[in-house]
């Protein structure tokens, strides 16, 4: 009986091997579709000689507003010549030299090539770029406005300086795995023109979801990065500083739905607004982005934002009450460090002392944003309508994490605010 199964387990095994083998030929086909799919021939469009000085203006304009110089500009290095660096729950990628440099930035780089990078997501050679480059915002920028900002980084000085090497974890690191990705939430797209919707309405949209790419920080990210259209705009937290970017879709986090336009716009420009003081990463894009974009523009972003649908994203189970020995300390703390500029009702001065109570920024569900400005400090961007913004000092030298989650929870639970307490492994968790 023993030799009659031999050769059926054998029969069976060579199955299994060659089920194994079609599985794997399959996978490796799929990944091979997806790694070249879209690599098909493009219009080369404009040349570095085509380019017009309002091209390159025009060029300017857009990287401004897409805020380029965030990733692609290292503190005290050369504009556009890379070395940021992006941590990832993957790994850290270093953003890439992007001057017109022939060896080490895009010299050799066609506008064909360029628009392939933000509407497809792939480089010159045709590789698959990493999703840390927001491309998923980029592809909706148009060809025109991709050409435009092309021309605008060939005239930008050439800076010689090698690309530093991302440290991406296996196997986030390989193509196979950005195919897999790009399978899951990527799709290149359009933004055409809503009907019914006003013409600043689109402008807004087109900025907001494209070369804004606001979605990249206000949605909810799953285990794999990827946002799904449920959790676009509902808040998400940036791994690389344990900031919390608000959701734009609650009233209750940081929807401007019931605001009026003007507000927006102004908190966009400025910085501060009637009570509003944009700080953290914000405070990085008012100052280096929206501060520079015209009014046009500013309502057309103000008005869309209104627009997105309101999503209470709060829970609302009842608050859980700190306790006595808690709100006292945190009373103590508050009095010696923050009632002398916010006062002791919490009440600010208006225009210079932002008001604590009734903020909205303070009673977060995640505590991040109020931790980090109690350690590191506050500060509103510098920008021409308020070129001397007033500034909170940092305290994390002087408060352990038990004053600092005591006093978090006080400001949290005093003049008519309501949220969780923050407990002192909360705020070590925001280290």
């Amino acid at each position: 009986m023993r030799h009659s199964l031999a050769p059926r387990k054998r029969v069976f095994a060579m199955a299994g091997l060659m089920s194994l083998v079609g599985t794997a030929v399959a996978l490796i086909a799929l990944v091979a579709w997806l790694t070249l799919g879209d690599a098909a021939p493009i219009d080369p469009g404009l040349t570095a000689q085509a380019a017009s000085a309002a091209a390159i203006e025009r060029g300017a304009y857009l990287a401004r507003a897409g805020n380029c110089r965030a990733c692609h500009t290292v503190a005290g290095g050369a504009a556009f010549a890379g070395g940021v660096r992006i941590d990832t729950p993957f790994g850290a990628v270093v953003a890439p030299n992007i001057t017109p440099d022939l060896r080490t930035g895009i010299g050799p780089w066609s506008a064909a090539d360029f628009w392939r990078a933000l509407h497809h997501g792939r480089g010159k050679n045709g590789r698959l770029l990493n999703p840390a480059f927001p491309y998923p915002s980029f592809t909706y920028v148009t060809r025109e406005d991709s050409d435009a900002l092309y021309a605008y980084l060939r005239s930008v000085p050439a800076v010689e300086r090698p690309n530093d090497p991302s440290a991406l974890r296996f196997p986030f690191n390989t193509q196979a795995a950005l195919a897999l990705w790009r399978a899951l939430y990527f799709r290149p797209g359009e933004l055409r023109p809503q009907p019914g919707q006003s013409t600043e309405w689109n402008r807004g949209r087109y900025l907001v979801l494209g070369l804004g790419h606001c979605s990249a920080c206000h949605s909810e990210r799953d285990a794999l990065g990827g946002i799904h259209a449920e959790a676009e705009f509902a808040g998400g937290l940036m791994p690389d500083s344990k900031w919390y970017a608000p959701s734009l879709s609650s009233p209750g986090e940081a929807g401007v739905q019931a605001w009026p336009r003007n507000r927006v716009a102004r908190l966009l420009k400025v910085g501060a607004a009637d009570g509003a003081t944009a700080s953290g990463p914000m405070a990085e894009v008012v100052y280096a982005s929206t501060q520079h974009l015209d009014d046009a523009d500013l309502e057309a972003i103000a008005s869309y934002l209104a627009w997105i649908p309101a999503r209470d994203t709060e829970r609302h189970d009842e608050n859980q009450r700190a306790s006595s020995d808690v709100m006292l300390r945190g009373g103590n703390v508050y009095s010696t460090h923050c009632a002398a500029c916010h006062g002791k009702q919490g009440k600010g001065i208006d225009g210079i002392y932002p008001a604590l109570a009734g903020n909205r920024a303070v009673t977060l569900a995640r505590p991040n944003n109020l931790v980090q400005i109690i350690r590191h400090g506050g500060f509103a961007p510098t920008t021409a309508g308020n070129p001397r913004p007033f500034g909170m000092p940092p305290l994390g030298q002087v408060l352990d994490d038990d004053e600092i989650a005591a006093v978090s929870t006080f400001i949290r639970q005093s003049w008519g605010n309501s949220a969780n307490p923050v407990t002192p492994l909360q705020v070590l968790h925001v280290r």
